[in-house]
């Protein structure tokens, strides 16, 4: 669901949470433990679940409660004061979903807390790597795999479920990539070339990478991603 690389831009969001002692919390996507962590330091009761079971693992080595589990099948009912997630959401193509097992997990009056892609997050980037599959005659159909909602979109499936939103805002958060744009998309366009022999990918890679430096590339050769995060606060 998510690696610790989540954890480097959590801290607004757990400003948000504003957890207390004594609270449990369950960590929606909690990736290898890094950014849970500092909730067991304030002494709060921590259960994190994630779908891959090395990142489990690891949040297991670092003291917290965590449980392989999928987000579309989250078995808690009415146990924590707040549920919590970083990085995740746009993962998930169904959110109404998601978002039934939230509230079924949390105690009334509870709140929800979370930071992932939003409206125009790597836009340049997607629009690139679509047009070079369309350019080839290749369809993109289910080849797009986030989910990236505007606010006015979230926060109407947040009241589909029951939620009242506190906060909800679009955070654009450009992130310089040190070892460039080809290393970013050889690991997250997957879901675009998925099913295609290995030189089509390359070749497609390589015009997306033409396109994006006229945007994304200084004149130092410093490439940057275009993250848009959507922050929200909700509450039963």
């Amino acid at each position: 669901m998510t690696t610790s690389s989540h954890a480097t831009h959590g801290q607004e969001a757990l400003d948000l949470l504003a957890p207390q002692p004594g609270e449990r919390i369950l960590v929606l996507g909690c990736g290898d433990g890094v950014l849970t962590e500092r909730l067991l330091k304030q002494g709060v009761e921590v259960v994190g679940v994630d779908t891959v079971k090395e990142r489990v693992t690891a949040a297991q080595e670092r003291g917290v409660d965590a449980r392989v589990m999928d987000a579309y099948k989250m078995t808690f009912d009415r146990e924590f004061d707040a549920v919590f997630s970083i990085g995740l959401l746009h993962w998930m193509l169904d959110p109404q979903t998601v978002l039934a097992g939230v509230k079924r997990a949390l105690k009334p009056g509870g709140r929800f807390i979370a930071e992932f892609g939003g409206h125009g997050n790597t836009a340049a980037i997607c629009t690139a790597l679509i047009a070079a599959l369309q350019f080839r005659g290749i369809s993109t159909h289910r080849r797009y795999p986030w989910y990236f909602p505007t606010p006015e979109e979230y926060r109407h499936v947040l009241a589909t479920v029951g939620f009242k939103v506190e906060h909800i805002a679009l955070v654009p958060s450009p992130k310089t990539l040190p070892p460039g744009m080809e290393r970013w998309l050889s690991h997250f366009a997957e879901p675009f070339l998925h099913g295609l022999d290995e030189d089509l990918r390359y070749a497609i890679i390589d015009n997306a990478l033409l396109t994006l430096g006229y945007s994304l590339r200084d004149s130092y050769d410093h490439w940057t991603a275009d993250y848009v995060y959507l922050r929200v606060s909700a509450h039963l």
